[in-house]
């Protein structure tokens, strides 16, 4: 039988009442489901902050929030506000970013097919660095430069021939991938000397990433032996080390804080000799953990002798992970947030798909019943910026709460938003 949902998935500021309600930012879950309607997601401000001040902390001010993680404007501001710079990998997310007031010297564009135009967006909004993806990407900068004579600096995203324990669509690191140049058969080497050539170009250093939902910190020492040896002819002054820094989905589950990964990174670095600043893009490990997303309860349907399927008002279209990468989340009724969950349930979406699963074995109260508002936690990162319009769905609105205020940052979609873009 499964006890009361662990302290540790639930964003920093959350409590839990004496009746059982649960609030966080001081803001009860149930009240704010009442008010803003579900599906809602919930951010704690607080715990947004937090962790942005600890990835400063630990990788000073070149660290950069990587916003395909969750982005709006409030976000954007909420990191630039507390030192970070951004990582946008779209001319979408670097108008968003740019909208908010993020200068475009603290963006750092990333992309393994950036056009023309999102190049050029980026040279015209002064970006402080382009991780360049491919040769292509370097004729197109070359391209842009005689037109603008505009040289930017530019990082160079090496493959780094590590692999990693996680879902193969999120691993990076490995040769076989879509992204950067590989170490080995030497076409890193090629891109160095020709960027290192180029006028159009001022190379000023090398970026990995080896993937995400990474728990364990050897294979970013192994990428940095690698790294390591790799750079040590050139002398480049700036290395990145990216992201993937996993986070605790489901009871059981553990992970390194921001502040270890940085630790071990920074320790790896000096037994390989790395004398260049080192910086990193944490996104997951500062979002996932802020957010519970909240839904209300519409269809209770016992199958005897199989299962008990929960249909809640949202689904694949505000959390595709379950869907796309077969991933685990924990859930419990906020109004009882202390209570045993006893009962075990399949907690499903509204959309016409079998596969439209959020929690395929959820842990709930055995009071359970039509109406219920029911959570699901560790929800901030890539549950927002991943989410769809599939069967016409409204999105969701974004509340942030903080010392017993929430404010509205995303306003919850309407019928006449599906139909504006049709002609």
């Amino acid at each position: 039988m499964a006890g009361p949902l662990p302290r540790h998935l639930l964003p920093d500021t959350a409590e839990i009442g004496p009746d059982g309600n649960t609030a966080v930012g001081g803001c009860d879950l149930v009240d704010l489901a009442n008010q803003w309607g579900t599906p809602l997601f919930v951010y704690d401000e607080d715990h947004l902050r937090s962790r942005c001040r600890e990835a400063v902390a630990a990788f000073g001010g070149g660290v950069a929030y990587a916003s395909k993680a969750f982005l709006c404007s409030a976000m954007a501001r909420l990191a630039h506000e507390e030192g970070l710079q951004l990582d946008v990998a779209t001319g979408g997310e670097l108008f968003l970013a740019r909208r908010a007031g993020v200068p475009g010297n603290r963006l750092v564009l990333h992309g393994n097919n950036k056009s023309d135009a999102e190049l050029a967006m980026a040279v015209d909004e002064g970006v402080g660095r382009i991780v360049i993806d491919s040769f292509d990407e370097l004729d197109r900068l070359e391209a842009l430069h005689s037109a603008t004579g505009v040289a930017p600096r530019v990082l160079l995203r090496v493959t780094p021939g590590v692999e990693v324990h996680t879902h193969e669509f999120i691993a990076t690191g490995q040769d076989d991938s879509k992204f950067g140049f590989t170490v080995k058969g030497g076409l890193a080497d090629s891109a160095v000397r020709r960027a290192s050539a180029s006028t159009a170009v001022d190379l000023v250093g090398l970026h990995a990433h080896i993937g995400s939902q990474v728990f364990d910190v050897e294979p970013f020492a192994r990428a940095i032996d690698v790294l390591a040896a790799f750079a040590a002819p050139y002398d480049l002054p700036e290395l990145s080390v990216g992201g993937g820094l996993g986070v605790p989905y489901v009871e059981g589950e553990s992970a390194p804080t921001i502040g270890e990964w940085a630790d071990a990174i920074h320790k790896a670095c000096v037994r390989a000799g790395v004398t260049s600043e080192v910086t990193a893009e944490p996104g997951r490990a500062i979002v996932a953990a802020a957010a519970i997303t909240l839904y209300r309860v519409g269809t209770i349907k016992d199958l005897p002798g199989l299962r008990t399927y929960v249909a809640v008002d949202g689904g694949m279209s505000d959390n595709p992970r379950p869907v796309l990468y077969g991933s685990g989340y924990e859930t419990f009724l906020p109004r009882a947030g202390d209570a045993a969950r006893p009962r075990v349930v399949r907690v499903v979406g509204k959309h016409c798909e079998s596969g439209d699963v959020l929690v395929q074995d959820g842990a709930v109260p055995t009071d359970l019943v039509v109406g219920d508002v029911l959570a699901t936690p560790v929800t901030g990162a890539y549950g927002y910026s991943m989410g769809s319009n599939y069967n016409q769905v409204l999105r969701p609105a974004v509340v942030f709460v903080s010392e017993g205020q929430a404010r509205l940052v995303v306003a919850r979609e309407t019928y006449e938003d599906l139909a504006r873009r049709d002609r």
